[in-house]
């Protein structure tokens, strides 16, 4: 591999680590009502765990509750069973046709705790930034050790890495610090 190859797969590597944080973002709890809070939840169905999307719409009429229809009517048990054993705190209400679920206003430690997890989330998406920087400078090192490249293109190579590892950290630093801020002030 030259130098602009080992480059680009750590550009790909480095962006598909930051699209599982953003996911990981996605579904945090931040005081008001989101259909994302739901994607990591998976449903018991015909014996395989599915995605709550593939199986019901969820909306969200306001800012404090969480209206799930399944697609079909016989679905409902399996997804209030589902939110019921998940992590997510909720109590599913479920009238026969629906289930609504209401988000409660959170207390300043759950805040300060969801903060304490989106700060670890962040520093392991880093983390695997930086071990992508690491594969990258391997890269270049064996091929320098190959001779398909010179002493200063290897050099050239991972400062280039280093400087995308450092864009991709402040990303990742901006987007913590955002949903950080969202979940404090809410």
């Amino acid at each position: 591999m030259n130098s602009p190859q080992i480059l680009k797969d750590a550009e790909e590597r480095m962006e598909k680590a930051m699209d599982v944080f953003r996911n990981d973002l996605k579904g945090l709890r931040t005081g008001r009502a989101s259909p994302g809070m739901l994607d990591a939840l998976r449903v018991e169905y015909y014996g395989s765990p599915t995605p709550i999307k593939n199986i019901a719409s969820v909306t969200c009429p306001d800012a404090q509750s969480i209206v799930i229809k399944p697609y079909q009517a016989n679905d409902l048990k399996d997804i209030e069973k589902a939110i019921r054993s998940s992590d997510l705190g909720l109590a599913p209400s479920n009238d026969g046709k629906v289930i609504r679920l209401t988000i409660p206003a959170m207390s300043g430690d759950q805040r300060k705790k969801i903060a304490q997890q989106i700060k670890k989330q962040a520093e392991a998406a880093k983390v695997s930034c930086r071990n992508i920087r690491r594969d990258g400078n391997k890269h270049l090192d064996d091929a320098e050790k190959a001779k398909t490249m010179t002493e200063d293109d290897r050099d050239k190579g991972k400062e280039k890495v280093q400087d995308l590892l450092k864009s991709y950290e402040s990303r990742i630093d901006d987007l913590a610090d955002k949903k950080s801020k969202e979940v404090m002030d809410q």
